[in-house]
């Protein structure tokens, strides 16, 4: 974890929560799981599966301390942090299972805490004592990570960043209410409490434009000004770049210094103690991300993915912590990307959905000087919404997914209405990643592919013979929990 985001303090305090930790590591092994992702990747449908496969003994083949029978239990205990909202497991598989509808997106920090009873691999192990590990998933929005560069930035760098990339050919219209309105204050005038409010909105505005589907760009801070919570209309959300800052001083009482105050009263109130008190004491990390959309919307909203992403990876710093150093920091030794809703695609896709992540991936952490080492890149689908079939169409064969389009979900004139099933055929992605990220327009450059992108309800849920539901179908959820567990219930 960068050290520009912390001063001396900070640091203190972190070593010293670290330090209670590891004290009660001793005890009882407790391991903590960061999930995040941008929009509508899956988070909290990310956990359910998880936690649901692990209580009803879940198909997890490629788990291997599933796969062997060494699992003997999971369950659920109350979390030990007190002030965080539990994760509401119950209500999100219910609304899944019972009434096949989406949980509600991720808006706010939750986390719960899964205990894993197991049997050691190792025989000397197993001599001493069973195994018990304790899970504590911590839920987060991605978007609150993505604000995490701003504690490395003075008012004049975000003022700068911000309209720089609200200028940018898939932004600017956008941007453009806000962009006039700023450009028509003068930033040295008098503090005005209407012209912040006015600029605060059209900011605001223009972050929500930019997150919908037909951009579906992912770069959006400040991330508090999309989930206010019990902030909204404070004064530490009550302020918006302002560009074509002149390179003077800042006058007292003026509308710049108003601001100035404000963005760093976000950094210390909003930004610093969600770093300090979550991200830092994180072990592992899952990041999710929905490059199916973003492929769907445009060359310009993959790249702009792979700019969130850089922001994302850089608040990591992945790597192991010697005896010494490991008491009093922690280090997220395994970070795992992944891309999900796998299940829109035919599995002969999945390499292809898979390697362009990875092409993301990789080119996110050269932006930040990183090797990638300790990042896996899988393409999966938490939750299986879809099952796989092939159609012959004017004399081929075509590979297919069928499922339940959502209620009000389209394929050019036909609509759907929430209970009719469908077989589609997804489109290919291309061989080669690098198609996504060519921006210069050129007779040679290649059309994108048209993908059929359609949502779907989850997944029809059978009982056994005595009534009890089957675990959620899932892609790939077995290697994602063995990357990030595996070795830690050896």
């Amino acid at each position: 974890m960068s050290p520009s985001y912390t001063n001396l303090a900070d640091e203190a305090l972190i070593a010293f929560d670290t330090l209670t930790d590891r004290a009660s590591n001793i005890i009882q092994p407790t391991m903590r799981l960061g999930v995040t992702g941008l929009s509508r990747a899956g988070k909290t449908v990310f956990i359910t599966a998880l936690v649901h496969n692990m209580l009803h003994g879940g198909r997890l083949p490629m788990f291997e301390a599933a796969h062997s029978g060494r699992l003997a239990r999971s369950f659920l205990e109350p979390q030990p942090d007190d002030a965080v909202p539990r994760f509401q497991y119950e209500d999100h598989a219910a609304r899944m299972i019972d009434e096949r509808i989406w949980p509600e997106s991720t808006r706010a920090i939750s986390e719960l805490r899964l205990v894993i009873e197991y049997e050691s691999a190792s025989g000397w192990n197993r001599f001493f004592s069973g195994g018990r590990l304790c899970l504590d998933i911590v839920d987060y929005p991605g978007e609150w990570l993505l604000d995490l560069p701003l504690l490395g930035q003075d008012f004049a760098a975000f003022s700068l960043n911000a309209s720089s990339l609200a200028r940018s050919p898939v932004r600017a219209d956008l941007a453009a209410p806000w962009l006039e309105k700023a450009g028509s204050i003068d930033p040295h005038k008098p503090a005005d409490e209407s012209d912040a409010r006015d600029l605060a909105r059209l900011f605001t505005d223009y972050l929500r434009a930019c997150k919908q589907e037909v951009r579906a760009l992912s770069t959006l801070p400040p991330g508090r000004f999309l989930m206010p919570g019990d902030l909204e209309g404070s004064p530490a959300l009550t302020f918006a770049p302002l560009p074509n800052l002149p390179d003077t001083p800042t006058p007292k009482g003026s509308l710049r210094a108003m601001m100035e105050r404000r963005f760093e009263s976000y950094k210390s109130v909003v930004v610093k103690p969600f770093f300090r008190e979550h991200v830092a004491r994180l072990d592992r990390q899952i990041v999710l991300i929905d490059a199916m959309q973003a492929m769907n919307a445009g060359r310009e909203a993959v790249i702009d993915l792979e700019r969130a992403l850089s922001d994302v990876l850089s608040c990591f710093r992945p790597g192991s912590s010697n005896l010494l150093t490991s008491l009093i920091s922690r280090r997220i030794d395994k970070v795992l990307i992944a891309a999900t809703k796998a299940d829109h695609l035919h599995h002969e896709s999945h390499d292809r959905l898979e390697a362009i992540a990875r092409r993301i991936v990789d080119r996110a952490s050269r932006n930040i000087g990183s090797s990638g080492a300790h990042i896996e890149v899988m393409a999966i689908a938490a939750v299986r919404a879809t099952r796989e079939a092939t159609v012959r169409q004017d004399g081929e064969v075509l590979p297919v997914i069928v499922g339940t389009p959502l209620e009000g979900e389209r394929i050019d004139a036909e609509l759907f209405d929430g209970n009719r099933k469908t077989a589609i055929f997804p489109g290919d992605l291309p061989a080669k990643p690098e198609s996504f990220f060519k921006t210069v327009d050129s007779p040679s450059q290649q059309p994108l592919p048209d993908f059929n992108i359609v949502r779907f309800r989850p997944p029809l849920i059978e009982e056994t013979e005595t009534g009890v539901k089957l675990s959620l179908p899932h892609i790939r959820l077995d290697r994602a929990l063995q990357y990030l567990l595996g070795d830690r219930l050896a």
